[in-house]
């Protein structure tokens, strides 16, 4: 143990450079020690308990909801908004501007961006995202057949212009329906040259960004046209479904449905986005957290942003 003089220069110094805020060098000059001396006794100091670092989060800042978030369903990475209200459009707003603010920052060169059609929540991150500069070489690609009723169809394809804007990267959309009428409709469409260039583009990606949905389409979803008759949804429903990703279904403890409905949605895979560098799922709300904790038993997605109300609900 070291001697009650070394103890009081370790005091000393680290109350000079903790608490008055001097550097290294400073504080040598005027003890008439080296800088070396310095360092190790700051280093000291940390071993003797003198200097003990505690990290007071902000109001609004949840970091013990998404390290257990990390932990129970292991992900790399879990983004908590707060959200104002526990309300659906209150959360689609603030969980929006958390996830546009992780994309400002997580983005990289040389990025393929998958993100999917038909997400009022994906909107609501575009339309709070600023230019990221500096980027290259980043290509943005609809993994979800953005083709639809023309009164929302300008939503998907805004969603992709408007986040290769950001980027500024290149726009590389999918010119199908994202859900067809048959399985002969799809084969003839995966013949198509410009959607087997998107389908091998779907192939590269490293960060995709998705929705979790109901059962039940969203509103956009059900303009668009892009969805599963009434019948079909109830047979969904009878087989455990709790959930969709990219219009695919998943039960509650997230295995897939082996359904023929699979067998008519042009886009990416469940599996497919598993094997994504950074598949992020942005999604909350009460409606949705049988839907997203299916998703994560599931491992489909490894990074969640989501509102404080929703991560509660998800660690009970």
């Amino acid at each position: 143990m070291a001697r009650v003089d070394e103890l009081r220069l370790m005091t000393k110094v680290a109350r000079l450079y903790y608490e008055r805020g001097m550097q290294q060098a400073e504080i040598a000059e005027i003890l008439r020690l080296s800088q070396s001396s310095v360092s190790r006794l700051i280093k000291r100091a940390h071993g003797e308990r003198i200097v003990r670092t505690t990290i007071s989060p902000p109001n609004g800042v949840y970091p013990d909801l998404e390290d257990r978030l990390m932990q129970t369903y292991g992900l790399r990475d879990a983004v908590v908004a707060d959200a104002t209200l526990d309300d659906d459009e209150v959360v689609v707003r603030d969980i929006g501007s958390a996830a546009a603010y992780y994309l400002e920052t997580a983005l990289r060169s040389n990025d393929v961006v998958g993100i999917s059609s038909w997400s009022a929540t994906l909107l609501a991150v575009v339309d709070a995202m600023r230019p990221t500069p500096g980027l290259k070489n980043v290509k943005v690609v609809q993994i979800l057949g953005g083709v639809g009723n023309p009164a929302a169809e300008t939503h998907a394809t805004r969603l992709v212009s408007r986040l290769a804007q950001l980027v500024h990267g290149e726009a590389v959309y999918l010119p199908a329906p994202g859900v067809v009428g048959s399985v002969e409709s799809l084969n003839v469409l995966l013949q198509d040259p410009y959607v087997q260039a998107t389908m091998r583009i779907i192939e590269q990606v490293t960060l995709a960004l998705v929705g979790i949905g109901e059962v039940k389409p969203s509103s956009l979803l059900a303009t668009s046209g892009n969805v599963f008759t009434p019948g079909e949804l109830e047979e969904l429903r009878a087989h455990g479904a709790v959930g969709d990703i990219l219009v695919r279904f998943f039960d509650r403890d997230g295995r897939p449905l082996d359904s023929p409905l699979n067998q008519r949605v042009v886009g990416m895979s469940l599996e497919q986005l598993s094997r994504a560098e950074r598949a992020v799922g942005i999604a909350g709300g009460k409606r949705k957290v049988e839907a997203i904790r299916g998703a994560l038993r599931g491992r489909f997605i490894n990074v969640l942003i989501t509102d404080h109300f929703t991560a509660a609900r998800l660690l009970e």
